[in-house]
Formats: C-alpha cells, structure tokens, sequence
C-alpha cells in the first residue's frame, strides 16, 4: 500500500523536512535523521505502509527486523556508541518506523530517554554526506 501524504511512502520533500534517504535494504529504507545531536541518529521505515508490525506477515516482520539489526550494526562499527536505544512511535505518521538513537556516556541525555527533535544540531551538507559514508561502509 502506498499513501501519498505519508513522508516514508512519498519521500521527496515530506522526507527531506526530517532527513536524509541513505539507502533501500530488503524490507525498509534508511534514513539520516537530520537533527544530529545523537551521532548517526537514524530511521528506519518499513517498505510497506503499515501502522503496525502486527500487519506484516512474520515473513516480512522478519525482514524488517534484520534491517533493523543491520543497521544497528553499522551505527556500532561506524560511530562506537555506549548503546543505540530504539525508539517505535508513530502517533502522528502512521506509518512503522525505528528511530535508533546511538547513545554516548559523555554526551546529551545520557541516561534518560532522546528527545524526538530536540532541534539542538543540525550540520552542514558536507558533514552529513561524510556521516552517510562511514554508514555506507558497513551497510
């Protein structure tokens, strides 16, 4: 199914107010989350405008969860965060996606929950063409 007021299904400039596509993987799409006050911050949607994970089929849930994992990895062997917490909301935009949040020790809201947007960095093109490099390597 496609919606086309969904920013994951239209992409293009709903997308682009938020962040920055990095690539498609079997069952989702990556994305740079462009408010980078958590380093390599990204999401990653669904290929499939669902609101739930209970409207995949386990097939397709499966799928979605190895992309998950994947990039979870590449966060880990790109950045080196104390943690990458996982954040599933989709109260406004219904549509199944994964905020992974990668966590440093020594730096912004340690210990406590990531603000959705807290709109405290952002960078310039360049600095988010070299974050989505260093992912790129390891997707």
């Amino acid at each position: 199914m496609f919606d086309s007021n969904c920013s994951y299904c239209a992409e293009g400039e709903l997308v682009a107010k938020f962040g920055i596509k990095i690539c498609e993987l079997n069952a989702s799409k990556v994305y740079l989350f462009k408010e980078q006050s958590h380093k390599g911050r990204v999401i990653v949607a669904s290929k499939f405008h669902v609101s739930e994970m209970i409207e995949l089929t386990e097939e397709e849930r499966n799928a979605f969860f190895a992309d998950v994992n994947h990039v979870a990895n590449a966060i880990h062997k790109a950045f080196a965060p104390d943690k990458v917490n996982y954040g599933a909301y989709g109260d406004t935009g219904h549509h199944l996606h994964f905020h992974l949040v990668p966590k440093y020790k020594d730096e912004f809201e340690w210990g406590g929950t990531f603000a959705m947007d807290p709109k405290q960095k952002t960078l310039t093109d360049a600095e988010y063409a070299e974050l989505i490099d260093e992912l790129k390597k390891y997707l």
